[in-house]
């Protein structure tokens, strides 16, 4: 029994070594004859003569008559027509406030009122001294009529009565300064004072805000400057609205911002219901042109090469390369003005991988032309 149980012991530690021994050159057997394979696999033709390549899949769309825009998109904020802080030009107490928050009020209404009596007491006085010397001027033009003063003499009655008269322009001068009147129509805000309160030329009393016409203030790249003059119409939407806006460009700055190589840009809406209010956010929309029929392509699709821009569009199971004239191009799209036609279908997909005459298959293909209408 022991006998045998040595003898299987012996049989197995052959097994063993033998599969140690002969694995490492089986392993590099199989692997020569898997190289062998794929090299003859490279070297046999494939379907149409073709050897070693693979076939590619791509995606393309049928290009067909496309109507294209040229659009700006841009961000901008609405601002009143006009826009003040009001204040007293004088300092003193405030004897009366004449306006109720957020109502609307005429030019020259009077809004507000510091205490001018002392003023008006010299305003007094003055009237009563005018009134005097005016007299007195009268008795003497008499008297130089006769001759029985000199002209020296009502000369100095005449500029007394002048200087008075400087004097009471003054005071009335002063007086106006102690009133708040509404430099414009428009609509009065909140109020930060009250009745009693001493004011100074630096004190706010409300703000008065003209809201028609509005402002829409926004900005474009630098090199559409020469394309957006005054006069040009303006589209916008205000965040959580569906409603388009026209506007026209009144003015545009004269120069570019440094930090952004942008322009501002300024246009008027009515806004003859007041409907918009001011430092809402805007979606602008400036359409610069527009071209009917015409054949506009992704910008991805487009090549630069050395000698020219290229395309590749399938042709005969191929990707065939082929020369394009461009013209307008927009953020997305580019318009193609020669090397194309209607009916020929654009490759999309696979871009650098694709090569003159590389056999690809058409995976997806769009009938439909991309939306030519936004920038």
């Amino acid at each position: 029994m022991k006998k045998n149980q040595k003898v299987l012991v012996t049989i197995l530690l052959v097994v063993v070594l033998t599969v140690i021994i002969i694995y490492p050159k089986t392993k590099t057997f199989l692997a020569a004859k898997s190289r062998e394979s794929s090299a003859m696999q490279m070297s046999d033709p494939g379907p149409g003569g073709i050897q070693g390549r693979q076939i590619l899949n791509v995606s393309g769309f049928l290009i067909e008559p496309a109507q294209m825009s040229d659009i700006i998109n841009s961000t901008g904020t609405l601002r009143p027509d006009e826009e003040v802080d009001l204040s007293f030009e004088t300092s003193g107490k405030i004897v009366g406030i004449n306006f109720t928050e957020g109502t609307r009020v005429r030019k020259g209404d009077l809004l507000a009122k510091i205490n001018d009596k002392p003023l008006q007491a010299q305003l007094q006085k003055l009237e009563a001294q005018k009134k005097l010397v005016e007299d007195k001027e009268f008795r003497q033009r008499s008297l130089l009529d006769k001759d029985a003063i000199s002209q020296e003499s009502y000369d100095q009655i005449v500029t007394e009565l002048q200087t008075i008269e400087a004097d009471i322009n003054l005071i009335r001068a002063r007086i106006s300064e102690t009133e708040l009147r509404a430099p414009f129509d428009g609509i009065i805000g909140l109020r930060y004072l009250s009745e009693g309160s001493y004011a100074t030329p630096s004190t706010k009393i409300a703000q008065l805000v003209k809201m028609s016409p509005i402002k829409l203030e926004f900005s474009i790249p630098e090199r559409y400057a020469h394309e957006v003059r005054p006069g040009f119409p303006v589209t916008f939407r205000v965040d959580g609205s569906i409603t388009d806006y026209k506007a026209s460009v009144y003015a545009v700055d004269p120069k570019i911002e440094l930090n952004t190589r942008s322009i501002v840009i300024r246009a008027l809406y009515p806004n003859s219901r007041e409907e918009l209010k001011s430092g809402r956010y805007a979606a602008v929309i400036l359409q610069l042109s527009q071209i009917e029929n015409t054949i506009a392509i992704p910008t991805e699709a487009l090549i630069p090469e050395m000698e020219g821009e290229i395309v590749y569009v399938f042709r005969n199971g191929k990707a065939e390369a082929v020369k394009v004239e461009t013209g307008l191009r927009t953020e997305s799209l580019i318009q193609i003005l020669d090397g194309l036609k209607f009916g020929d279908t654009l490759l999309t997909s696979g871009i650098l991988q694709l090569r003159h005459n590389l056999p690809v298959e058409l995976d997806t293909l769009i009938i439909n032309q991309p939306d030519t209408n936004l920038n």
